[in-house]
């Protein structure tokens, strides 16, 4: 009697489970929907394809998936991740190794949702949260570069190097049902055109946030537009600090125009800061190929973000000195940095950026700071031609101490107040980064 109740509890519990598993298993290897379900595109209009290579340049798909002296959008490029390095995949027309095979459709949940054929899921260092607010007209336009603009290259995928089973990729469907958005763009009705605009390309193609914006412990960035207050408000990552692109004062873009903020985006440099770091392949890559309007639009939008004084500190302001210091550090800036830099750290704009007021100075995240001493920075390629002036690397020139001490000097000097700098944090650093490469990084799509 014992027995058969048991067996019929253990029944009515087993049901349960065995149903929540089916569940599970489907939503994990579901497909999302794609408008694009009854749609064949078998020819393109060369019109189409200029276009969709306008949208690739916005989005930036060529710096991630290609790599210096190979074929564009082959893949292979490595990325660090907290769970194991991933490479880029082959994104070329190729049938075999890349995407030739897939439907409009296919090409849709990729891009906008981060499903391959088969429901395989990708990992989010493909920022399809990011993607997902692409217009169904920009998709299109996409998917006709990629078919008809872009040469196929028959180059293998390279496997990951996350160790099972943390390479189990169903767990990021519940991941994506948490923290992906699933709907495109829609036009804030109290903003005019060109504001509307900016937002697009910034929470869209051009996916800003990816950098710019702080992650939770998820690994998921914590706001995905103007709604929530740490959107582009600065952020970590692999080695470098992406500033606030918010109207912060001191790390943000609050003392920027929007003039300044076009000639940055177009030029690379302004008379407030050159770009560096992972911003370089952006420039290099993305920025400098946008239409006007669309700058235009992307600094209307930023300026429209407020910046947080509780977060930013108290306002910078110039503070002249009168005589050299005898600081650590004081004389190794005059020896190294003055040249460029200026004894007075206003720099010489456009060229030579002031360290006077510049946000590197005033974060309390000095990796940027530390980063660009020990490893320069790469190349500036504008119109095709590199910069004639670049930030050289230091680190077989100062020890982790002269450095420390150099920083410290800057990041107190001028009125500048990000904090003085540890010889440990230089020495951490100086493990996990590579000098930068003093060639020209520009990648062409075809």
């Amino acid at each position: 009697m014992n027995n058969r109740r048991f067996a019929r509890t253990a029944g009515w519990l087993v049901l349960p489970c065995v149903v929540a598993a089916g569940l599970l298993a489907w939503y994990v290897t579901r497909e999302p929907a794609s408008p694009f379900e009854q749609q064949q595109a078998t020819s393109f209009d060369p019109a189409l394809v200029s276009r969709g290579e306008y949208v690739a340049r916005v989005s930036d798909c060529v710096a991630c998936h290609s790599l210096p002296g190979k074929t564009p959008f082959a893949g292979g490029l490595e990325m660090a991740t907290p769970l194991g390095a991933i490479h880029a995949t082959n994104i070329t027309p190729d049938r075999e190794h890349g995407i030739g095979t897939y439907s409009l459709a296919d090409f849709d949940r990729a891009v906008r949702h981060g499903v391959a054929p088969g429901g395989r899921r990708l990992y989010p260092a493909m920022p399809y949260p990011s993607y997902v607010k692409l217009s169904d007209d920009d998709i299109q336009a996409l998917y006709a570069f990629f078919m008809k603009g872009v040469q196929p290259a028959n180059e293998p995928n390279l496997p990951s190097g996350i160790p099972w089973p943390l390479n189990l990729r169903w767990p990021i469907a519940l991941w994506n049902g948490v923290f992906a958005p699933t709907a495109t763009y829609a036009a804030k009705p109290g903003q005019d055109a060109l504001w509307n605009r900016g937002a697009y390309i910034v929470q869209g193609p051009g996916h800003c946030g990816s950098c710019h914006t702080p992650r939770g412990l998820a690994f998921n960035e914590k706001a995905l537009d103007e709604s929530g207050a740490p959107f582009l408000a600065g952020a970590l990552l692999d080695g470098w600090y992406a500033p606030s692109l918010r109207q912060d004062h001191n790390t943000g873009l609050g003392r920027w125009s929007e003039e300044q903020i076009v000639q940055f985006l177009k030029t690379g440099r302004n008379q407030h800061a050159v770009v560096y770091g992972s911003m370089t392949e952006a420039f290099n890559n993305s920025t400098q190929f946008m239409q006007d309007d669309d700058l235009a639009a992307i600094a209307r939008y930023l300026k429209s973000l407020p910046g947080d004084p509780q977060r930013d500190g108290s306002p910078w302001q110039y503070q002249a000195i009168t005589a050299r210091s005898d600081a650590p550090g004081a004389h190794t800036y005059a020896t190294r940095c003055a040249s460029c830099h200026g004894l007075d750290g206003k720099g010489q704009p456009d060229w030579m950026p002031p360290l006077a007021g510049a946000t590197s100075a005033l974060a309390k995240e000095n990796a940027s700071a530390i980063n660009i001493t020990l490893n320069g920075s790469q190349r500036v390629v504008t119109a095709g031609l590199p910069d004639a002036y670049r930030m050289p690397a230091f680190r077989e020139q100062l020890s982790d101490q002269e450095i420390a001490d150099v920083l410290s000097y800057v990041r107190g000097t001028w009125g500048n107040h990000g904090g003085a700098v540890d010889a440990k944090a230089v020495s951490k650093l100086r493990g996990h980064t590579d000098p930068a490469s003093s060639s020209p990084i520009i990648l062409h799509m075809r």
